[in-house]
C-alpha cells in the first residue's frame, strides 16, 4: 500500500512538474482580436467606440452585470477620457484610460483590479472598406507565469475572443442603425 501511495505522489509530482515546464514555454505577451466590417462610414463608428458613455449600447461586458457601478472622468470620449467599473465575478473590477485617439485608432490603457491584477492595452482600427468601416477590436499585453500556467488549461483567445465578437456584432447593429 505504502508503495502504491508512492508511486502515485511521484507520479503527481512529475505531472506537476510538466505543466509548470511547459507553461514556461508559452510566450511573454499575448495579443487577442477579432473584426468585423460595419455597412456605416467611420465617422459613424468612432463616436460609439471614443466615448465611454456609448459603450452600454454595444459592450458585452456592460451587459455581463447590469447592477455594475460605474464612474466616469471629467473626460468621457476622446484622449484622456476615463471610466472605471466595479462588478460582480464576470467582469471584476477594472479602469480605462484613452491614450490615444484619432479618427482610425484608438488605445486605452486597461487595468484590471479584479478578480485578478492585470495591465493590458486594448486597440481599436478603422479601416475603410468601401461605403463600411472593417473594425478590429484588440486587447493585448504581458503574460506573466501566472498567466501562462492558468492559460495551459483556458483559452484565452477563445473567451476573450467570443466576447469581442459579440461585442463588435452589437456595435455593428448600433452603429448600422444610426
Amino acid at each position: 500500500m505504502l508503495k502504491t501511495l508512492a508511486i502515485i505522489g511521484v507520479i503527481a509530482v512529475v505531472v506537476v512538474a510538466g505543466i509548470l515546464i511547459y507553461a514556461a514555454t508559452k510566450p511573454d505577451s499575448f495579443r487577442v482580436q477579432r473584426t468585423i466590417v460595419i455597412n456605416a462610414p467611420p465617422d459613424k463608428v468612432l463616436p460609439l467606440i471614443t466615448d465611454f458613455k456609448a459603450w452600454p449600447a454595444w459592450s458585452p461586458y456592460e451587459k455581463k452585470d447590469p447592477a455594475m457601478k460605474r464612474s466616469y472622468g471629467a473626460v468621457t470620449a476622446g484622449k484622456g477620457a476615463t471610466y472605471a467599473w466595479e462588478g460582480d465575478k464576470n467582469v471584476g473590477q477594472g479602469s480605462m484610460e484613452v491614450v490615444e485617439s484619432g479618427p482610425r485608432k484608438l488605445l486605452m490603457k486597461l487595468d484590471f483590479l479584479k478578480p485578478f491584477e492585470a495591465h493590458n492595452m486594448a486597440e481599436f482600427l478603422l479601416e475603410p472598406k468601401g461605403d463600411g468601416t472593417a473594425v478590429t477590436w484588440a486587447i493585448y499585453g504581458p503574460s506573466p507565469y501566472m498567466s501562462k500556467v492558468i492559460g495551459t488549461f483556458m483559452n484565452m483567445d477563445n473567451m476573450i475572443g467570443r466576447d469581442f465578437e459579440q461585442g463588435l456584432a452589437d456595435l455593428k447593429a448600433a452603429a448600422e442603425k444610426k
